[in-house]
C-alpha cells in the first residue's frame, strides 16, 4: 500500500506536487478558484514563493496562479507518493 500525505496547500514546499483533495472556502471564493482550475482531483505543483513567503505561485492545469497563504491554507493537497516519503 502506498502512503500519501494530505497537507494544506500553504504548507506544501516548493517543488511539491499532488492532487487537490478539497477546498474549504466560502462559495464565492470556491467558485472563483474553480474557474481558475482549482477543482478536487486536479494536479497541482508548487512553483515558487515570493521573497517574503507570500504569495505562492502554483501550476494547475498548465496555468500559473498566485495565491495568498490565507487562501491556500483552506485547500487540501494530497501529495504524490514520492513527495509523501
Amino acid at each position: 500500500m502506498v502512503e500519501t500525505k494530505v497537507t494544506a496547500l500553504s504548507d506544501a514546499k516548493v517543488g511539491d506536487a499532488g492532487v487537490l483533495e478539497s477546498i474549504n472556502l466560502p462559495d464565492e471564493v470556491s467558485n472563483y478558484l474553480a474557474h481558475l482550475g482549482f477543482l478536487p482531483g486536479t494536479s497541482v505543483e508548487v512553483l515558487r514563493r515570493a521573497p517574503a513567503g507570500d504569495p505562492t505561485v502554483y501550476r494547475i492545469d498548465g496555468v500559473e496562479v498566485g495565491l495568498r497563504n490565507e487562501t491556500a491554507r483552506h485547500i487540501l493537497l494530497r501529495l504524490t507518493a514520492e513527495e509523501a516519503i
